[in-house]
């Protein structure tokens, strides 16, 4: 009979609770007025908090384990946010400081971003140099067991906290891929991921590459390093730049923003529009262009999401590069993280974003000017019966200026074909736009 009334106690203290967190609501209201909208019309759901409190005295009474009332009410609060969208989550205090840690680059686990699709983990993208990445996991693979508990059944940061352990230990991945009959297992061993989000390289004189692999709070800066050093490398400016967006899950909105003010000049970069007063934020370019107006290449694909789809759909509403590839994943809502008292966090979608001309990246994401199918290319066999050119006769003339630098011109052409057809594709156009400006 006791239990039976500190649980009827309880359940009136959480409506009361409810009440006048709403009543604030409302008084708030009132002194700051809003434009009114349906839900604010709303009355107080008295039978939906009676159902509530009838199912959490349920839960107290009849579980067959004793279950406390602090993981019931941060199950509801996860259950809530958890429905709302992909994206929205309760972030306990070690979640929370986990995902501090992510946007500065070093943290512990596999490399993998992913979110959840019909109750399974789906991977986003590998990051870079990571274990995820050396096992071969791809972009849309579903994870549906972790070792041997399946994924049915747990929320997002449940997965995320499962797939995190120490360094060198081990975890198996059972994995479903689109086209093949049977389920991947994979082994990956865990390992501190220290993810340096900026490489380059020349591709060949004058063109050079870039490689984003996530957006941190450094990326800004070490893009501005990274073109410095392609331009020293090259004695002076650069005739293109192929900028690699490919399996970027995104990251930090304002580095997002400098990668797009580094090659733009003027206008809008990207805008967000939401409920709430300060959700709304429009960002501008300043007046300069680090690579002096040389044509840019974006290659996206479709594990390119959120701040890469900005940066791509800044770059293409401006018409400052040609975007090449697939379509972006699609990602366009912005993630609020609040903290709350008790060292936890709230991170909640606030708003959406959009490119400079007005489209929205939810759900639609970014279309390439040049689509490339997912292929692989591979050199067919040397035929006895090839054509018989100059250089195969008997007793031929060199031409003087070094056969051999020429050879192996061709042979570092055919690798970058064989081994990554966009970005020869992608090298190929840079050269043709180069070509006619002459």
């Amino acid at each position: 009979m006791l239990k039976k009334k500190n649980i009827f106690i309880l359940s009136l203290g959480i409506m009361l609770g409810v009440f006048i967190g709403i009543c604030g609501s409302v008084f708030a209201e009132r002194n700051n007025p809003l434009p009114a909208t349906a839900a604010d019309s709303e009355t107080l759901p008295y039978e939906d908090l009676r159902t509530f409190t009838e199912i959490f005295g349920r839960i107290k009474r009849d579980y067959v384990e004793p279950v406390s009332d602090k993981k019931l009410l941060e199950d509801a609060v996860r259950g809530m946010l958890s429905g709302l969208d992909p994206h929205s989550a309760y972030l306990g205090a070690e979640e929370y400081q986990e995902l501090k840690e992510g946007t500065t680059g070093q943290f512990g686990g596999l490399g993998i971003e992913v979110t959840m699709e019909n109750g399974f983990v789906k991977v986003v993208s590998p990051i870079d140099d990571t274990p995820a990445q050396r096992a071969g996991i791809k972009t849309g693979d579903l994870i549906v067991r972790l070792d041997d508990q399946p994924v049915k059944g747990m929320t997002l940061a449940d997965a995320v906290k499962h797939m995190r352990g120490e360094p060198g230990s081990k975890i198996l991945l059972t994995v479903v891929r689109e086209g093949l009959e049977a389920p991947l297992k994979l082994t990956l061993t865990r390992d501190i991921i220290k993810v340096k989000s900026v490489k380059n390289r020349m591709l060949e004189k004058g063109y050079g590459y870039v490689r984003i692999s996530s957006f941190q709070s450094g990326t800004g800066e070490s893009l501005k390093e990274a073109l410095a050093s392609l331009k020293k490398e090259n004695a002076g400016n650069l005739k293109g730049l192929v900028l690699d967006l490919r399996n970027n899950p995104g990251g930090v909105l304002n580095a997002a923003v400098e990668v797009s003010d580094a090659f733009i000049k003027s206008g809008l970069i990207v805008y967000t529009e939401g409920r709430i007063e300060n959700s709304e934020m429009r960002f501008n370019a300043a007046p300069d262009d680090l690579i002096d107006g040389a044509p840019i290449v974006v290659l996206i694909n479709a594990g390119s999401a959120s701040a890469s789809e900005i940066v791509a759909g800044a770059l293409q509403d401006q018409k400052r590069a040609v975007i090449m590839g697939e379509k972006s994943f699609g990602k366009g809502s912005v993630q609020t993280i609040l903290p709350t008292s008790n060292g936890a966090a709230v991170k909640l979608t606030t708003a959406r974003y959009y490119t400079p001309s007005g489209r929205s990246i939810q759900a639609e994401g970014i279309e390439p000017d040049i689509a490339l199918a997912r292929v692989k290319l591979e050199s067919l066999e040397k035929s006895e019966f090839k054509p018989v050119k100059e250089a195969d006769l008997s007793h031929h003339l060199q031409n003087g200026k070094g056969k051999e630098s020429q050879e192996e011109a061709q042979d570092k052409e055919k690798d970058n074909l064989e081994k990554d057809y966009p970005l020869y594709q992608a090298l190929t156009l840079l050269k043709g736009v180069s070509i006619m400006k002459k």
